[in-house]
């Protein structure tokens, strides 16, 4: 969607923690997602939960399950707040979270324009050294 001014939104990702890591490795990214509206975001949390529900272990599924019937209502009020929010699942030393932030979206110059914007030719690249290994 090309828009020429920014726009409020709602920044979504899926994260993994392996709760035994213990070299303090930080959580992975596996997904994100731009939503442009407080139930298009919820939507993106809850149809991830329902295709990953199968595959979960029972206390798990119902966590899932619980924000699915229940936590997803308090979700989308305070996403139409503008508050951010957090999904979390727990499978076996696995934390799955969802999380949803309120952003403002701002357009980025067309990439495929026949002409560069003028502020494109002040940059001069210069050579990077790199460290011996």
């Amino acid at each position: 969607m090309l828009r020429d001014k920014p726009r409020w939104g709602y920044w979504c990702e899926c994260w993994t923690e392996d709760l035994t890591e213990t070299k303090g490795r930080p959580p992975t990214l596996h997904g994100s997602f731009d939503a442009y509206s407080a139930p298009q975001a919820d939507r993106w949390v809850a149809v991830a939960l329902r295709t990953i529900t199968p595959a979960l272990d029972p206390d798990a599924c119902d966590e899932a399950w619980a924000w699915l019937y229940e936590g997803r209502v308090q979700t989308r009020r305070a996403l139409i707040r503008a508050e951010p929010c957090t999904v979390s699942v727990t499978q076996d030393n696995t934390r799955i979270t969802w999380t949803i932030r309120p952003v403002m979206f701002v357009p980025l110059a067309h990439r495929e324009a026949a002409e560069l914007p003028a502020c494109a030719h002040g940059f001069k690249p210069y050579a990077t050294v790199s460290s011996p290994r």
